[in-house]
């Protein structure tokens, strides 16, 4: 597949809306993505969406309220990081405000696989709570729901995954993606679904004033709340934009729970200028270890932890499973990379297949999804990783690209082939399913043919990027002034730019990574530069060299209390690279 930079475009100069003190590179970033007027980057909290307008809201504040003083809550969350921050948010909350007990069970993936199954609802039983209250999950939970309030079980569910034709039978739902919905924002995270429900919540206790003294603002959860949305990578709309943004501020002034605090001293990463990319790529694959590995119990408490001794001791426990998952992950990619490398028909010619499905029978449960995410960078088409759940079924992560809506598409083949998939889930760019073992070759030529309908939709091969920098521009000003023109994320893209560069000098640093000086075509002008898991570990590293096309994004490197500019480059093309 031949890549190709597409140029985001501005539609304009500037813009009489936004500030003429913002940067001139930030103010074309922030052109180039829609926003015009200086309100629109406001990210005070009273730009949040009213609480009172997602549905469900007052109906689940009257059902928590019902079992505030004499019932037992149990919180159920997912096993990921919006799950555990959801989870250990909402017993957090509810603990604070006078609620007389309230517990958490998180489903071991092994055991019980995802979700409010029976199963889990049976185990849960044994703690007999009245009200069971999911986080990050429910929405696709018809059956355990049905067994819960067959036991007498009251359920509320709030999620943001997508519903299926049939809806849970629980006493209240709050999703802001049911049908019919009039909520502003569809992208609201499981912890930020969860987040105005307990604001909703506060604001009826302290109507009817029943909080108590020195009891918790829902304001005081955001770090929690960024931390989930972040590690989800849902679309940073500019809701969650607001979400995000509060939660960083805080973390930065040390306002945080002990355990985030924890895992950010663990990942070297320092709070007074902590960015979005710090949670993504330093704190949540510590949390995500939990869930991926063993069991995402140890996550909720280190999130639950109220002093930095427990919250340390639990973090270095998450490290540990950490580590333990970035090998078994090494190993998966080799072989997931060779498997890819056999479709190849024939030889060294493109991939014909235009969605991918790969399978082994040693590989872990709780990597597969890392694992179709990083052969999906590389093949740059939708990518389904399946393990072994059991003798007779396999679980599938599913990992997509722009343009084609992988939720929708597993609903296609649903539709068309009924009994292939035992279940599924999910959102437009991942999804998670379920089916027999002796179906999977069926179901990949389903999944081939189902994805190349989409194929004409799709932006597989384009590279997007906010155009060449002058080389003045090429300046640590300017990535200061990116850095604090966050928070980047999905729909909002964290600014990434071309050009032409000479390869001056290259060396491999931590086996995969490959550490450059560049200079800037007929300037003189040369820059650190770091390409990161540039090198494939089973291959003989091949050093880039003399004029290249790169990709690359501005970053403020920060060793020994000095900042110097680096470059941080995405991609590496041969000059004459088609753009658009």
């Amino acid at each position: 597949m031949t890549l190709r930079i597409v140029r985001r475009e501005a539609g304009q100069l500037q813009s009489p809306g936004l500030s003429a003190a913002l940067h001139p590179v930030l103010q074309r970033i922030y052109l180039a993505r829609g926003v015009r007027s200086a309100a629109e980057l406001d990210i005070s909290l009273a730009r949040l969406l009213p609480v009172g307008t997602l549905e469900g809201i007052p109906a689940a504040v009257d059902l928590l309220l019902q079992h505030r003083s004499g019932g037992r809550v149990l919180v159920i969350g997912d096993f990921d990081a919006d799950g555990a921050t959801s989870t250990a948010m909402m017993v957090r909350a509810l603990s604070s405000w006078g609620f007389a007990a309230v517990d958490f069970l998180v489903p071991n993936r092994f055991e019980f696989g995802y979700g409010l199954t029976p199963e889990i609802v049976a185990l849960a039983a044994t703690r007999s709570p009245t009200l069971i209250v999911t986080v990050d999950n429910g929405i696709s939970s018809a059956a355990g729901v049905a067994e819960a309030r067959s036991r007498g079980i009251d359920v509320l569910i709030t999620d943001h995954h997508l519903p299926g034709a049939r809806l849970p039978d629980a006493n209240v739902i709050v999703n802001p993606n049911l049908a019919g919905s009039s909520f502003g924002s569809r992208s609201l995270a499981g912890v930020g679904v969860a987040f105005y429900v307990l604001a909703a919540v506060k604001r009826r206790l302290d109507e009817a004033q029943l909080t108590a003294a020195g009891a918790a603002h829902p304001a005081q959860f955001l770090d929690l709340v960024a931390l989930g949305t972040v590690a989800d990578v849902v679309p940073l709309d500019a809701n969650n934009r607001v979400l995000v943004a509060q939660g960083l501020r805080r973390i930065r002034a040390g306002r945080c729970v002990p355990g985030i605090r924890a895992l950010l001293e663990l990942a070297a990463r320092g709070h007074e200028h902590l960015t979005e990319a710090d949670l993504a790529f330093g704190v949540a694959p510590r949390l995500n270890a939990a869930g991926r590995i063993d069991d995402m119990t140890v996550g909720i408490q280190c999130l639950l932890a109220d002093s930095d001794e427990a919250a340390r001791l639990l973090a270095a426990r998450l490290d540990q499973l950490n580590e333990e998952r970035r090998a078994i992950e090494a190993r998966m990619q080799i072989e997931a990379l060779a498997a890819v490398r056999r479709l190849r028909d024939p030889g060294p010619h493109a991939l014909e297949r235009s969605g991918v499905c790969l399978y082994d029978e040693s590989w872990h449960q709780g990597v597969v999804g890392l694992v179709a995410s990083r052969v999906k960078d590389r093949v740059r088409r939708p990518v389904i990783a399946f393990a072994l759940a059991g003798e007779a079924l396999l679980r599938g992560s599913a990992r997509s690209v722009p343009g084609i809506h992988i939720r929708d598409v597993l609903d296609s083949i649903a539709a068309r082939h009924p009994e292939l998939i035992s279940k599924f889930g999910g959102h437009a760019m991942a999804a998670g399913l379920t089916l027999e073992r002796a179906k999977l070759d069926t179901f990949a030529r389903a999944f081939d043919q189902e994805v190349a309908r989409w194929t004409g939709h799709a932006g597989a091969d384009a590279i997007e990027t906010d155009g060449e920098l002058a080389v003045r521009e090429i300046a640590l000003e300017t990535a200061q002034a990116l850095r604090a023109g966050g928070p980047w994320g999905q729909a909002f893209p964290e600014p990434s730019f071309d050009g032409t560069f000479t390869i001056r000098s290259a060396r491999v640093v931590g086996e995969r990574h490959v550490k450059m000086w560049v200079e800037v075509a007929h300037s003189g002008r040369a820059f650190d530069a770091i390409a990161f898991n540039h090198i494939d570990a089973h291959c003989e590293p091949v050093l880039p060299e003399g004029p290249m096309q790169l990709v690359y994004r501005l970053d403020v490197n920060e060793y020994q209390g000095e900042r110097r500019l680096q470059l941080l480059v995405d991609h590496l093309l041969p000059l004459g690279q088609t753009r658009d």
